[in-house]
């Protein structure tokens, strides 16, 4: 089954997360680079077309055998659903209609996560912003494994179970590691999300139901578009905790690859982080694609779940339930998110 990975705990650091203190350097440097921030008007047709290809594909697959169901599911529909919740990240940093109309967001955002199946868009608004916030936080940063997952999927054959189960990983992890009171917009994405998927089934049958869901699963595990989950944080490089990608696969994902660009400027829309090249010289540490450390992080002896940089944190219960920016001035906070 392989051996067990030399390293089964984090790497505890007592300093704050770096890209706060980049992002004021490289400002006081390149002004210019404030001229990229601000809403993405394409974004939002961007996103309303891959929600209509999706509806056109439930209909047709409503029709085929299930072999052929598995295999677009596979190969069509789970690259558009992890490719749609990358767009829901885009979203849940405003760049669809701008911070001055944070709202419109959160409902766009729950108009994106209906061909997904399964109602997370609020949820991943209030954890993802603690994940800038606070990246690397131990008790706070959900995308951080858990101890059970360190200790426990630490060789070859385990660390390829928990590639496949990540998405239930992702859904759990919150509950155990930072809980939060569920809001009214939770409340509101999973009966809107429910009735839809109960609207779809009554109209086209069980088939379209499974291709959507069963695409939001398999997309978000064993996959390569699923590869950056991994390239992006864990730590492959001693002291470094976030990792670019350059490749072809950005074209799918919002140039989510552009990370240690994005975790530096969040309010920078996707579609403009390549700018970013041209408007000053950029040097941080970069994976040669995601899908080729999903590969290596299975196979090597050296990475587990427990390959990230921790950081202890002190934090009020304001802090800790209601996140940096749900406290009063959403807007104003998220500017900086």
């Amino acid at each position: 089954m392989g051996n067990r990975v030399a390293r089964e705990d984090y790497e505890w650091v007592y300093s704050d997360q770096p890209h706060a203190d980049r992002r004021k350097e490289i400002l006081a440097k390149y002004p210019q680079i404030k001229s990229l921030m601000g809403p993405d008007p394409r974004l939002k047709w961007v996103v309303c077309m891959m929600v209509v290809i999706q509806f056109l594909a439930f209909y047709l697959v409503k029709d085929l055998s299930w072999k052929w169901v598995l295999f677009w599911t596979y190969a069509f529909g789970s690259c558009i659903n992890h490719s749609m919740t990358l767009a829901i990240h885009e979203v849940s940093h405003n760049t669809a209609f701008g911070n001055n109309k944070a709202m419109w967001n959160r409902y766009f955002a729950m108009f994106a996560n209906l061909p997904i199946g399964l109602p997370y868009s609020a949820s991943f608004k209030r954890y993802h912003l603690d994940h800038h916030r606070y990246l690397g936080g131990d008790g706070v940063d959900v995308d951080i494994p858990t101890e059970f997952e360190g200790w426990f999927f630490c060789t070859r054959f385990r660390k390829f179970v928990w590639i496949i189960l990540q998405p239930l990983f992702y859904a759990i992890r919150p509950l155990c590691i930072n809980p939060k009171p569920i809001t009214q917009l939770e409340v509101t994405n999973l009966v809107v999300q429910l009735t839809f998927n109960i609207l779809l089934y009554w109209l086209w049958g069980a088939k379209p139901v499974v291709y959507m869901l069963a695409g939001s699963m398999l997309g978000m595990g064993l996959h390569p578009i699923s590869g950056h989950f991994i390239a992006e944080h864990y730590m492959f490089l001693k002291g470094h905790e976030t990792y670019s990608y350059y490749g072809s696969l950005n074209l799918l994902t919002f140039n989510v690859g552009y990370h240690n660009e994005h975790h530096d400027f969040p309010s920078i829309p996707g579609r403009r982080l390549p700018m970013m090249e041209s408007r000053m010289t950029y040097h941080t540490p970069q994976n040669i694609s995601g899908a080729s450390q999903q590969n290596g992080f299975q196979q090597k002896g050296t990475t587990g779940s427990a390959g990230h940089i921790l950081t202890h944190l002190v934090l009020s219960t304001t802090q800790r339930y209601s996140g940096y920016c749900y406290r009063r001035g959403e807007e104003n906070s998220s500017r900086v998110l």
